[in-house]
């Protein structure tokens, strides 16, 4: 004979192995108690989480012949042949094959004609968020008003799909995720039948990666079982089989996030590859890890809510000492939009990489949560005794654009874009203070003659050179700077740098580099850009 899997083997046929829906449970059997049944019952939530199984219990249940205390006697022929699947009155359909106008009116037309045994013909739509728009209208009227002898049980995972005319026709069950500590107690139970011996950590994972769904559980278990056949069943197997990653790899991994150690990260992640690791799992996981710490930080006695080991839990407040709120949120959103990428991608390792370059080096990013990091980033740097105008040039400081040849960007500049440095790096000069000598003549020429030298530029180039500002890039080049990065994305463009650049050729007699830039979202231009315009018109000003 076949195997049976485990899902299969023991799927419920009484309403007391149901687990985790005891509220539903309890209102159907007094409805069965009682003769208070239903014509139309909806099973709404998430996949493994017994509705159909529900449903066909139910259906044995108001068809038995002895049933007992609201739940089927299983013992009698109707209960035998509904759980056999071959009772004319308990129809199966699937909606997602068959969700046509015309299956609906076969019903229709089938509910007509009594059971041929028993008092119930039950039909059970599964998957019913797939019916068609006329499918639904076909069968709103049957569902209204159906004969006293049929029973509609409608099952879906999306409800938000169903129309709400068909809502407002049926009795509404939500079936909830069912819990880590009831999916490890139903599993221990089956493995003691089947004499399997497993930790109860490994268990307690297997339970945790199924996400509130009881067959997913027996299906990982079934599968990591089948792996270590007529062995004992750990912790450690079970990680192996689903590709996941222990707690002790994250705390590790973030440890080196932490102190900022990229190359330390890098070699982490190459011993997970190496394992053949599951990244995706391993960017899920991790963000969960990130979540337990983020409770541990902002709350007190968080012991009953985490479902964590004291081992874990001491690990945990360790490390929420040494990282701050702010840090977890950032790093957080970072790995959530990780995971979301990573479901589609084709380069897993180089997209984990690069996220987890991110968290340790913040100045990779401009959104707003990333600032406190780069700006605790350079205090760490100054602690530990490194010029902190090297590193804010090293991270693209505040100074954004400014290359480190720049008379205000340099080395021994304040890091700001502004003059007046002060003194240099390790035997670097200082930076003139003077802002006219700092200005090559010809870059102070192509700025004299800007406007008009715009003024010849073709037509969308100077229609966007009009909301241009200019200031000093690296290497004595003229920056163009723009409010947004559309402006600076079509002035940017190859073709219009080429076209300026020979406009002001033409102009001046001489080569000058343009480089263009945008202002940061949330900055104005005074932020980060000096104003050469404005200063070199001043002169001019005052030399008149």
């Amino acid at each position: 004979m076949s195997y049976t899997a485990l899902y299969r083997k023991f799927r419920p046929s009484e309403f007391a192995d149901v687990k985790g829906q005891d509220h539903i449970i309890t209102t159907l059997q007094n409805q069965i108690r009682a003769n208070r049944i239903g014509h139309a019952y909806l099973f709404c939530g998430t996949r493994g989480t017994g509705k159909t199984t529900v449903a066909k219990i139910f259906a044995k249940a108001v068809n038995c012949e002895h049933p007992v205390d609201g739940s089927p006697c299983g013992e009698c022929e109707t209960c035998r042949s509904i759980a056999a699947g071959t009772s004319m009155n308990v129809i199966e359909i699937d909606a997602a094959s068959n969700n046509g106008v015309d299956n609906i009116r076969e019903i229709r037309e089938e509910v007509a004609y009594r059971p041929t045994e028993g008092r119930y013909k039950v039909y059970i739509i599964d998957e019913v968020h797939m019916l068609s728009i006329g499918a639904f209208n076909a069968l709103l009227k049957t569902l209204e008003e159906p004969p006293e002898y049929v029973i509609f049980i409608l099952a879906t995972t999306e409800v938000h799909k169903i129309p709400i005319t068909i809502l407002s026709r049926c009795q509404h069950y939500d079936f909830k995720r069912i819990s880590i500590e009831t999916i490890t107690d139903r599993m221990k139970e089956l493995m003691d039948t089947e004499h399997v011996e497993v930790e109860d950590k490994a268990l307690r994972y297997i339970a945790k990666a199924a996400d509130g769904s009881m067959r997913d559980a027996l299906s990982l278990l079934d599968q990591c079982i089948a792996f270590y056949m007529g062995q004992k069943l750990t912790y450690d197997n079970v990680l192996e089989v689903l590709g996941a990653v222990d707690t002790d790899v994250f705390s590790r991994l973030l440890r080196k996030v932490i102190d900022r150690d990229v190359a330390g990260v890098l070699d982490v992640v190459d011993d997970l590859v190496m394992q053949g690791r599951e990244l995706t799992q391993l960017a899920a996981d991790f963000t969960w890890y990130l979540r337990n710490l983020l409770l541990v930080k902002t709350s007190d006695n968080i012991e009953d809510v985490l479902d964590v080991s004291t081992e874990n839990m001491a690990q945990l407040k360790e490390e929420a000492q040494m990282i701050e709120p702010d840090m977890l949120f950032r790093y957080i959103r970072i790995f959530s939009e990780l995971s979301n990428q990573l479901k589609y991608a084709t380069q897993k390792r180089v997209m984990l990489e690069v996220a987890l370059i991110k968290l340790c080096t913040p100045a990779m990013e401009n959104t707003q949560d990333s600032l406190l990091d780069r700006i605790r980033a350079v205090e760490e740097k100054v602690e530990k005794g490194i010029d902190a105008a090297a590193v804010i040039q090293a991270q693209g400081g505040y100074g954004a654009g400014y290359g480190q040849d720049s008379a205000y960007g340099g080395a021994g500049g304040n890091g700001a874009g502004m003059p007046g440095g002060g003194s240099g790096a390790a035997g670097g000069a200082g930076v003139r203070k003077e802002l006219p000598n700092a200005i090559p003549e010809d870059v102070q020429e192509v700025v004299k003659n800007f406007r008009s030298i715009a003024g010849e530029a073709s037509g969308i180039l100077r229609g966007y050179l009009k909301k241009a500002r200019l200031s000093l890039g690296g290497d004595n080049r003229l920056m163009i700077v723009l409010p947004d990065p559309l402006s600076e994305s079509v002035v940017g463009r190859e073709d219009h740098v080429q076209e300026l650049e020979n406009l002001i050729e033409q102009r001046i007699g001489k080569k000058v580099e343009v480089e263009v830039r945008h202002v940061e979202e949330g900055r104005h231009f005074e932020d980060t850009f000096v104003d050469i315009e404005q200063k070199i018109n001043m002169e001019i000003t005052v030399e008149d």
